[in-house]
């Protein structure tokens, strides 16, 4: 299987060992990104493969951009805030400059808002979609959010002219001829996937005010029945108590 692979991108998360078996057996280059799991790299780096992390990397003249990490929801070497990831983006203006652009934009996390997930730890970065629609890159591959989460997240998507690919497990491509294979089919698939997610949402939005009327009415209804209450018990002390009559003062 592996003899006709030219080249095995990782997108993180994936146990350097594994890395280091898969390039031995393999007759082609390995490059990679680090995930958010991947901090145990700094001690046992993946051997003869080569990290892209910040830099661009060439291969039979595809330009290839890597920038792995996920959102920082815990302590990680690998995790970054939004303003954290803007600025390694900034970073790279030279180089980009120099390489005239990238062709491959090979990620760990989503971009914002294209196929990331709904919980902070799966939030994608906002940084990506600039980058995007300055390059243009006709590819972007990132992991990190897997199909087994949900119906939104789907194997393939578009972002302006980029073909964006959801690597997780494992996906085998041809670099000629995926973009046209796939492109405007997924471009129409998704505006229907994107009209059914606005339809949905629309049901939910109705459920939700239906729901948040109903509450309003029995909070409303309580509360006058409590004000009838207070009214019963108060005409009841009036009428009931021990007031102080004329006649029978001493």
């Amino acid at each position: 299987m592996l003899d006709d692979i030219d080249l095995i991108i990782s997108c993180g998360d994936l146990d350097p060992r594994y890395l280091s078996f898969l390039v031995t057996f393999a007759h082609c280059p390995l490059i990679y990104v680090k995930g958010n799991h991947d901090d145990k790299y700094v001690d046992i780096p993946p051997d003869g493969c080569e990290c892209i992390e910040d830099s661009i990397y060439e291969y039979k003249g595809v330009r290839f951009l890597g920038l792995g990490g996920s959102i920082r929801y815990k302590m990680g070497i690998n995790q970054y805030d939004q303003k954290e990831m803007t600025k390694r983006v900034k970073k790279l203006r030279f180089k980009l400059r120099k390489s005239k652009g990238f062709d491959v934009l090979v990620t760990h996390s989503p971009a914002f808002g294209e196929g990331d997930g709904d919980d902070h730890p799966h939030k994608g970065f906002e940084a990506f979609l600039p980058l995007i629609e300055k390059y243009r890159p006709k590819y972007f591959l990132h992991g990190h959010v897997h199909q087994s989460y949900g119906r939104k997240y789907r194997r393939h998507r578009v972002i302006n002219d980029t073909l964006v690919i959801n690597a997780y497990e494992t996906y085998i491509f041809e670099l000629e001829t995926e973009y046209d294979e796939q492109f405007e089919k997924v471009k129409v698939q998704q505006a229907k996937f994107d009209e059914e997610e606005k339809r949905m949402a629309e049901i939910k939005k109705q459920k939700l005010a239906a729901l948040e009327a109903k509450k309003a009415e029995e909070e409303a209804r309580a509360a006058e029945e409590a004000a009838l209450a207070k009214e019963l018990e108060e005409q009841t002390d009036i009428t009931g108590g021990n007031e102080i009559c004329p006649g029978n003062e001493i």
